[in-house]
């Protein structure tokens, strides 16, 4: 019988569709795992293709040239290093499964498939997988192991029965999304099935961005006795050999590595940074361009993107209007100097007189609105997507969750973009991060040490500047006081007679629930983001265009 195993956690970044870049990384993975005199290799869920792989995996032809990349890794291991636990689709019969299998000794030895799908908020994996049955243990080396995955600890079935049936320790892979304060709740998960179980645990999670998604790893061992043996960084790759011994209590994690996690905004700023990151460079992108007003939506944008692929493939563009202030200019050629990054000015002054010469029959005996004030922002929209062509560069958006939310926004003008980063960031919280990167340099950041904007464009008043002295309160709340009534309303679901009794003007909360709903078909053209938050839009919040809910609804204080 085995006293003793060395197991290694490749905590690593798959790319989706990828499989042969995977298994490459997966076999110089397993190299270092050997040099550790490791026994077995774990990885992450669905490691061979990518998390998510949604619909993908409905392709046939995907899912059988995965099969025949476990098998070729799985003849390798016939070469007397470690076995490999391997996150991959799986077909048994006429099932497709979310699966772990065992390859040691040359073959494919053994699998257990996820049991609870997932089927709430970005998660729809009962659109592609069949559900596994309640699983028993692997037995590798005259040794139970249980591999519940990812939602599987989640409730205590999966565990309980793998503890039922002689499971001697678990290890848990995980494709589990970053989401701000889920650290907490991933650790009271794996505490309870702990406890319930009675068995120590290991829980190995993905790094990297996929498409919204963003995964930032963390992987940790926990003791049967719920203390900590290892804790893995956040945010980057790692390979943890880990040395395991049989007591007379049990399995036994040896104290290893404990790295600091970042929280709070430090980990809203490395999502931001490693979802941008991925999404570029995996996406096969030269660099990014950015429309850079002088604001601070598009100063922190600008600071995100060089920290995450460097200045040098960064381009910052000022498109000055007659409307655009001079403090504008200044600030953002300061802070595209204060980031590295390169600057050019593109008037689109031109573009507005001929706009006005070509619809002047049109518009003739109307008053100047809100159609002029779109015509420049969908000048600059054209501008940068000009350039994009020309160049190869993607377009950054910049704006934030609660311009999204109410349609403070222009359709094919600032919205134009193929990705955001602050997509799911509040505007309170855009001042807070741009503060807290002055005064910061995140780790791993390819930034400056220093500041990255002006102190100016974190306290002037923010300003779309497409009229004289216009201001974002002109047509917005404040926006803590906007912010707190958007939280309501979207995250915590609440009434509208409960976000009143925390203290709002019931007027303005009916104002701001109705340009939420009008503003959902612009959200539907918006580019995707980060998410960073419990309810990001799109995969978390779906709710219909057409919707005639709020025009029924008249509370008799208004009626």
């Amino acid at each position: 019988m085995t006293d003793t195993l060395t197991i290694a956690l490749a905590q690593l970044n798959p790319t989706v569709g990828r499989v042969d870049a995977n298994m490459a990384k997966l076999r110089d993975a397993r190299a270092k795992a050997a040099a550790g005199g490791a026994d077995l290799l774990l990885t992450s869920e669905l490691y061979a293709c990518g998390y998510p792989p949604e619909d993908l995996v409905r392709k046939p032809l995907f899912v059988a040239e995965i099969r025949a990349a476990v098998e070729a890794l799985a003849e390798e291991t016939g070469d007397g290093g470690p076995a490999v636990l391997l996150g991959t689709p799986w077909v048994e019969g006429d099932k497709l499964h979310n699966s772990h299998v065992l390859l040691e000794n040359g073959a494919v030895t053994a699998a257990r498939h996820k049991h609870d799908l997932p089927n709430y908020g970005v998660f729809d994996e009962k659109r592609v997988f069949d559900p596994g049955p309640l699983p028993g243990p692997i037995n590798f080396r005259d040794v139970r192991i249980g591999v519940p995955i990812c939602e599987d600890i989640w409730t205590p079935d999966v565990v309980e029965c793998i503890a039922e049936t002689g499971g001697e320790f678990l290890l848990v892979p995980n494709g589990s999304p970053f989401e701000a304060g889920k650290s907490d709740l991933r650790v009271h998960h794996a505490v309870s099935r702990v406890v319930e179980s009675g068995l120590p645990m290991v829980y190995l999670n993905q790094i990297g961005g996929q498409d919204e998604l963003v995964f930032d790893g963390a992987s940790f061992v926990m003791n049967a006795d719920r203390t900590l043996a290892w804790q893995l960084p956040a945010w980057r790759e790692d390979i943890a050999i880990t040395q395991w011994r049989r007591s007379g209590r049990g399995w036994v994690c040896a104290p290893g590595q404990t790295a600091p996690i970042e929280t709070d905004l430090a980990a809203i700023y490395q999502a931001m940074t490693v979802g941008l990151r991925d999404y570029v460079n995996k996406n096969g992108f030269p660099g990014v361009l950015l429309g850079m007003s002088g604001g601070i939506d598009s100063a922190l944008s600008a600071a995100v993107a060089v920290d995450a692929i460097g200045p040098d493939r960064v381009h910052c563009v000022m498109m000055p209007s007659p409307y655009t202030s001079q403090d504008s200019l200044d600030d953002a050629a300061a802070a595209s100097t204060l980031i590295g990054a390169r600057h050019d000015t593109v008037s689109i002054g031109p573009a507005m007189q001929a706009f006005g010469e070509m619809l002047n029959d049109h518009f003739d005996g109307t008053d100047s609105g809100i159609a002029e004030e779109n015509i420049q922002a969908r000048s600059r929209g054209l501008t940068l997507m000009a350039m994009s062509n020309k160049f190869g560069s993607m377009v950054l958006s910049t704006g934030n969750k609660s311009e999204m939310s109410v349609g403070y926004a222009t359709l094919y003008g600032d919205m134009c973009g193929g990705y955001s980063v602050l997509k799911d960031v509040y505007k309170t919280v855009v001042f807070e991060l741009c503060r807290w990167r002055n005064a910061n340099k995140p780790r791993g950041a390819l930034g400056p040490d220093g500041p990255v904007m002006p102190e100016r464009i974190i306290t002037k008043p923010p300003s779309a500047e497409l009229k004289p002295d216009q201001t974002d309160q002109d047509t917005l709340p404040p926006y803590d006081a906007l912010d707190a009534i958007l939280q309501g309303l979207i995250e915590d679901e609440l009434s509208i007679d409960e976000i009143v009794a925390k203290g709002h003007d019931k007027a303005t909360v009916m104002r701001i629930w109705r340009m939420l709903d009008r503003a959902e078909y612009k959200r539907r053209q918006a580019p995707p983001g980060v998410k960073i938050g419990y309810r990001a839009f799109g995969r978390d919040r779906r709710y219909p265009i057409t919707n005639a809910f709020e025009t029924h609804y008249r509370p008799k204080a208004e009626s």
